[in-house]
């Protein structure tokens, strides 16, 4: 997918306008009526405004799929999930099993 259209996407999923997006970023109307109308591509800068006005991440901006969004106690989870041998994964993964059985 290229930007413009991803950036079309972003729009028509939240239902807004390019005058509330140029708002939520804090981007003039006119320089997003140029990467919209003139078809310009947007500078990095722009285009992490442009992803804060949409709350999203450049990787989300990017993703080819949808991206899951870590909790607190998720993000815990995986941070110490990590660091784990495969051996030490299999045995978690074997614990959380046996716990969902019951």
């Amino acid at each position: 997918m290229d930007t413009h259209s991803r950036l079309r996407q972003l729009l028509e999923e939240r239902g807004w306008t390019e005058y509330r997006l140029a708002k939520k970023c804090g981007l003039s109307q006119s320089t997003l009526a140029n990467i919209f109308k003139r078809n310009t591509m947007p500078s990095v800068a722009t285009l992490e405004a442009v992803c804060r006005g949409f709350g999203i991440t450049l990787s989300q901006f990017f993703a080819e799929e949808e991206m899951i969004e870590l909790s607190p106690a998720l993000r815990d989870l995986y941070d110490s999930w990590m660091p784990l041998t495969v051996e030490q994964k299999a045995a978690v993964l074997q614990v959380i099993k046996a716990m969902n059985q019951k």
